[in-house]
């Protein structure tokens, strides 16, 4: 009897000590790895996003159709990241999409401006907005590997579910395109309108795209029309028949002259329907071959520089505040009410 008291006396002060110690470290809270910014809003907001992200109604005029739809919010983003990006491509890439396409329509409800739109509608299903595949659609181009590609289509998009871009609070103009020359574009070099979070960055990832370098030929007749010019060498500048008058930050054409009047990069482009405004000329005889770098306007997030990142390790944040200068990650039902 003695025996068990003296060993109770010994025992309960040990266990006062380490009891509170033992409480601490089970229910402190882990700093093995800190939550990222989206995964802190995530975790924060989680049942009450994830619902309303669901109860929120997109209106997407379908234009085939010509009926307007009405889906929840992240069924919505499936089906634009299903069309804008290849399911092939690494999640985190995906999932940077998925943000972006969020911010997207986000922004479009909050200006709540939809006269582009036939009534009824908020958003386009095609290129002029955001490309909108439904099911049927995605069925059909994926066959038999429909499975696999939507289930990684619905992995990004329900890991960001109810993330958004921002810029001083608000949603932002989350621009994106296919392949840039190895820099995005400053948004007033290109549209004339200065955007602070849309600046020209580095992107060398994008030399892996299939649409890096492209070269179309056409004959000088063909150009002379699409222009409205007439070729001429120039005494005045070597024999030269066209000259580069400026290039922009991301070394793309800013203006060219050629045939007797000046054009602007983006006007040459759009004129010729080019892939990209970083483009050369070279004329042989009656031909003019024209090799382009980048596929798209190259401002905001490439979408094969965000697949090169994503490889070489960088997670879908790290990705958009890249593309994306100054942005924060933030909830949507922050901006706009289901």
């Amino acid at each position: 009897m003695k025996r068990y008291l003296l060993i109770g006396f010994i025992t309960l002060p040990i266990l006062l000590v380490l009891m509170p110690a033992a409480l601490v470290y089970l229910f402190a809270p882990s700093h093995e790895s800190a939550a990222s910014p989206h995964e802190a809003v995530q975790q924060q907001n989680k049942p009450a996003t994830a619902g309303a992200a669901q109860s929120l109604p997109i209106k997407v005029y379908r234009t085939e159709k010509k009926v307007v739809e009405t889906l929840p919010l992240e069924t919505y983003i499936e089906g634009v990241v299903a069309a804008e990006m290849p399911a092939e491509f690494e999640l985190e890439a995906l999932k940077a999409q998925a943000m972006a396409a969020r911010t997207y329509i986000v922004r479009r409800l909050k200006q709540g401006k939809f006269d582009d739109v036939p009534a009824g509608g908020q958003v386009l299903d095609t290129v002029a907005h955001q490309v909108y595949m439904d099911e049927a659609q995605r069925r059909a181009r994926w066959g038999d590997q429909y499975e696999w590609k939507s289930k990684r289509i619905e992995q990004a998009v329900q890991a960001t579910a109810g993330v958004v871009l921002t810029y001083q609070g608000e949603p932002i103009d989350a621009t994106f395109f296919s392949t840039s020359n190895g820099f995005t574009e400053n948004s007033n070099e290109y549209w004339e309108k200065p955007i602070p979070y849309l600046k020209s960055v580095a992107s060398p990832w994008d030399i892996e795209s299939p649409r890096y370098e492209e070269t179309v030929v056409k004959s000088t007749a063909e150009l002379e029309k699409e222009l409205g010019v007439k070729l001429v060498q120039e005494a005045s500048s070597n024999g030269a028949w066209y000259r580069i008058e400026s290039r922009t930050t991301g070394n793309r054409v800013g203006k060219i002259s050629i045939g007797g009047k000046e054009f602007s990069g983006r006007e040459f482009r759009e004129k010729l329907n080019l892939n990209s405004s970083s483009f050369t000329l070279e004329l042989r005889g009656n031909q003019v071959f024209i090799t382009t770098k980048g596929y798209g306007h190259g401002v905001g997030m490439s979408q094969w520089g965000a697949n090169g990142m994503a490889k070489s390790g960088k997670n879908a944040e790290q990705i958009v505040k890249h593309f994306y200068q100054g942005i924060n990650l933030q909830d949507y039902s922050q901006i706009v009410r289901a």
